[in-house]
C-alpha cells in the first residue's frame, strides 16, 4: 500500500435520545422508566427506592421518583451531548 492512498472514512449513525420521552417514562414508570436513558442509574433507584419504599411503607417514594425523573433527563441529555461531539482520534493519530 502506497502513502498516498486514503483509508475509507466509515461512518457510524447513531440516533439521539429524547429527553422528552424519558421524561415521560420516568413519569409513568419510576425506575424502570430510567433504562431508556441509563441503565446503571435505574438499577441503583430500583434498589434505592425498592428499601426506602419498604422501610417507610411507601412514602420515601415521594422522594426517590422526582429523583428518578430528574436523573433521567440528566442522562439523557448528556448521551445527546457526548453523542453530538463526534468521536475524536487520540493525539497523534490521523486519518
Amino acid at each position: 500500500m502506497t502513502d498516498n492512498m486514503e483509508l475509507p472514512r466509515q461512518i457510524i449513525v447513531t440516533p439521539t435520545k429524547s429527553v422528552g420521552i424519558s421524561i415521560i417514562l420516568t413519569v409513568i414508570f419510576g425506575p424502570l422508566g430510567m433504562f431508556y436513558s441509563t441503565i446503571s442509574g435505574a438499577i441503583i433507584m430500583l434498589i434505592i427506592s425498592g428499601i426506602l419504599g419498604f422501610v417507610t411503607f411507601g412514602y420515601g417514594l415521594i422522594i426517590t421518583h422526582p429523583v428518578c425523573v430528574i436523573w433521567g433527563a440528566l442522562a439523557t441529555h448528556s448521551y445527546n451531548k457526548k453523542l453530538l461531539q463526534g468521536f475524536r482520534l487520540p493525539l497523534g493519530v490521523s486519518v
